[in-house]
């Protein structure tokens, strides 16, 4: 027998974290991680908008971190720690050194930009800057849990995160241009028009 998706433990409009305190559902910490969860499915669409042999494993390797960073926000404090059987990671400021390098070498491939662009062009490109905007929301929702609940060993929140959200749009907007450019769409300058 398999088991229900649905566990109605959620209804009176709490959800569990891991290690099994109850928050409601509006909580600053759920709010982070459904963000990033929002994001997530995001990316998910913009890889369902190209089939680009390069950049869809690289943005499916991005989901898998993007569920390490949820469990990670899901889990108060700032360390590695096992809940159960499970292992709950961290993000790890090599993945933010990572993300760097992705974007310095699809920079490399791009002309450089002397102007503004509009979110836009080829459908991968519009799905990746829509994943960029949500991915800064998803940082602002980090920003908002990091102010209430700092580095605190116990309670807080993982340092790491908001460097490693604050890159990955940087790399959406980059792969964003990439999509464009090995679409045949030129990116779309943002013209001040006098009225």
């Amino acid at each position: 027998m398999s088991l229900r998706i649905y566990t109605r433990t959620g209804d009176s409009g709490q959800t569990g974290l891991f290690g099994g305190t109850r928050v409601d559902k509006d909580d600053l910490r759920v709010e982070a991680y459904g963000a990033v969860d929002e994001l997530n499915a995001a990316i998910g669409l913009a890889c369902a908008q190209w089939n680009d042999s390069e950049i869809v494993p690289l943005l499916q390797e991005l989901q898998g971190l993007l569920l390490v960073l949820g469990g990670d926000l899901a889990t108060p404090g700032t360390e590695a720690t096992t809940r159960g059987r499970v292992q709950i990671e961290r993000i790890k400021p090599q993945e933010v050194e990572y993300l760097e390098r992705l974007i310095d070498h699809f920079e490399e491939q791009l002309p450089p930009l002397n102007t503004f662009i509009l979110p836009g062009g080829s459908l991968a490109a519009a799905a990746l800057h829509w994943a960029r905007v949500v991915c800064r929301r998803a940082e602002r929702r980090c920003v908002s849990l990091w102010h209430a609940v700092g580095e605190d060993k116990e309670n807080g929140m993982n340092p790491t995160v908001l460097p490693f959200l604050n890159r990955l749009s940087d790399l959406l907007f980059v792969l964003a241009r990439v999509a464009n450019q090995r679409e045949g769409h030129a990116d779309i300058p943002w013209i001040r028009r006098e009225r």
